[in-house]
């Protein structure tokens, strides 16, 4: 049975890095031996090792041992032996052509649909949706494919802005780039603002956080989700 933890962020305003999501992290993963970060986001230009050393580290605080996938010397043989895995946050586009290039994607698929743990934030919980076309990230590299993991069947949009209606911009808010991407998709997008994030059971969805969330649909008008137990169609 998938069980995924797909945060809209990890860092919310005010508090450290994954400090928000603790509890629910250890809920997640206390338990399972075998954690793997993937790291190939790369954020603000960070190296591999600094981005695991990073990540890897704030789990040890919580009694969690996680190590980079990139220093394993068998990346493929290293998720098939995986009981969870943390995929950070950074640009999709990188995130995603690496783990192509390095055929990794169709093992992390597998592995998921078995019911090894998965957590994304941002860019990672992009790539837990149908394609990665809905991330607000620049496409700075080409993957070979948008496809994702196809763990949910929807898109996400992580770190999703409602307009301020005190702004002067005047360029396309987030919810008419959705709308630009239903022109030429038809799968449901899910806006995840941040500090919320989805809690994933099999087939089951729920939105837990403090926020609502913007459901949007092809040719039909967005939603707002309340927090708890999900049923998007």
């Amino acid at each position: 049975m998938k069980r995924l933890l797909l945060a809209s962020t990890s860092t919310v305003h005010g508090r450290p890095y994954l400090d928000y999501l603790k509890e629910e992290v250890l809920d997640h993963f206390t338990g399972r031996d075998r954690l793997f970060f993937i790291p190939f986001a790369r954020p603000g230009g960070m190296s591999h090792d600094q981005y695991a050393a990073l990540a890897c580290g704030k789990f040890a605080e919580w009694g969690l041992k996680m190590e980079g996938l990139h220093r394993q010397t068998d990346l493929r043989q290293a998720l098939a032996e995986a009981d969870g895995v943390f995929t950070g946050g950074g640009n999709t586009f990188v995130l995603l052509k690496e783990l192509y290039d390095s055929d990794l994607l169709g093992m992390l698929r597998q592995r998921v649909e078995e019911g090894m743990a998965y957590m994304g934030s941002s860019a990672g919980s992009n790539l837990a949706g149908m394609s990665v076309g809905t991330t607000n990230d620049m496409p700075i590299v080409h993957p070979s494919s948008f496809e994702a993991l196809g763990a949910v069947p929807f898109n996400i949009n992580p770190h999703y802005l409602d307009p301020d209606p005190n702004s002067t911009h005047m360029g396309e808010t987030r919810e008419t780039r959705i709308k630009e991407f239903h022109a030429f998709n038809s799968q449901g997008v899910l806006g995840l603002r941040e500090g919320s994030w989805l809690r994933v059971q099999g087939n089951a969805v729920e939105l837990c956080g403090p926020h609502t969330a913007r459901w949007f649909t092809a040719g039909q008008e967005a939603i707002e989700l309340a927090p708890g137990p999900l049923k998007l169609s």
